[in-house]
């Protein structure tokens, strides 16, 4: 490790952000669907973030950061620019320490997500939709604020937290040949790859990606970073590109990226609701696309997807006009 970099999240690290927000998050529960299994050709068991505290896995990194802070650094509250996702996950944890929240949120973010986070007591400051609009305007949130960051994914303690996800299903699931979960920034994918890498080495970890927002499964191939600024996909929690400490992890330990196309996640999303009867956002929906797309690499194995979370806007569902 080159001097300045920061230490990467160990099982120790998600050993402990477990035993830490335990009693604020619900241990989600496994689905499965003989339908989904069968048109996949494996054995599938759907682990439902859906079901978590705020509607979303970004609950546990959150809760994991807030909850670990000391007294001086949370006394100007907690910052940061987020998508929906965890930004209402920092509100609940905000609202737990009864500090501030402030949140960077792009204009078309989902309505659903930015009053859910208000309605947990957060501030909420909107900003244009690429990566460097919203980390310029949470600059100035910072500078106004002194508040304490928790970026998205790219903290150790968010990596940790998420990882408890990886960990539970680990207890929940035996004989997993395979995971398969939604890649945005990355810190999800990283926490599992993380866990399992210490539980059960031998699973492959994969992460799915739009083709729209594809810079993991550039930077994946070309072993280094390729950034992309403006992203166009119906999944909008997978609308920012990975970062240097998620990058470390997944380029060690991930299997790899698995790309599809809108129209796959939509009916990917569809088809859960149909078969599964849950309400999932369609960033959750890329999992069962990429599984379903690429049934060859999965046939006959046991496969765990992650389902990231169900805060969907119910007046602009994608299939309502069709």
């Amino acid at each position: 490790m080159r001097k300045g970099e920061p230490v990467l999240p160990t099982m120790d690290d998600i050993l402990s952000a477990y035993e830490r927000i335990c009693p604020y998050i619900h241990r989600t529960p496994l689905m499965s669907s003989k339908f989904l299994s069968d048109a996949a050709g494996a054995d599938i068991l759907f682990k439902c973030e859906n079901f978590q505290k705020a509607g979303a896995f970004k609950t546990r990194g959150a809760l994991n950061a807030v909850l670990g802070l000391d007294r001086s650094a949370a006394s100007n509250g907690i910052a940061t620019h987020s998508s929906g996702n965890h930004g209402l996950a920092l509100a609940y944890a905000a609202s737990l320490r009864k500090i501030p929240c402030h949140v960077v949120m792009p204009r078309d973010a989902t309505a659903a997500k930015r009053h859910a986070a208000e309605g947990y007591g957060a501030e909420i400051i909107e900003c244009g939709p690429s990566a460097s609009e919203r980390e310029k305007c949470l600059d100035m949130v910072l500078a106004k604020t002194k508040a304490e960051f928790v970026h998205p994914f790219n903290d150790a303690r968010v990596i940790a937290g998420q990882g408890t996800c990886g960990l539970e299903l680990f207890n929940q699931a035996a004989g997993l040949d395979a995971v398969v979960a939604p890649i945005g920034g990355g810190g999800l994918v990283s926490g599992t790859c993380v866990a399992f890498s210490e539980l059960a080495p031998c699973v492959e970890i994969y992460a799915a990606e739009p083709k729209n927002a594809d810079d993991a499964f550039r930077s994946f191939r070309a072993g280094r970073i390729v950034a992309d600024h403006s992203p166009r996909t119906i999944a909008d929690g997978l609308r920012v590109p990975i970062k240097e400490l998620t990058w470390r992890i997944i380029k060690a330990k991930l299997s790899d990226v698995l790309t599809v196309s809108e129209e796959s996640i939509v009916d990917s999303m569809k088809i859960i609701w149909q078969r599964l009867k849950i309400v999932v956002e369609p960033s959750s929906a890329v999992a069962l696309a990429a599984v379903l797309a690429h049934t060859e690499l999965f046939r006959n194995k046991r496969v765990g997807i992650i389902i990231t979370g169900g805060n969907v806007d119910l007046d602009f569902l994608p299939w309502k006009d069709g």
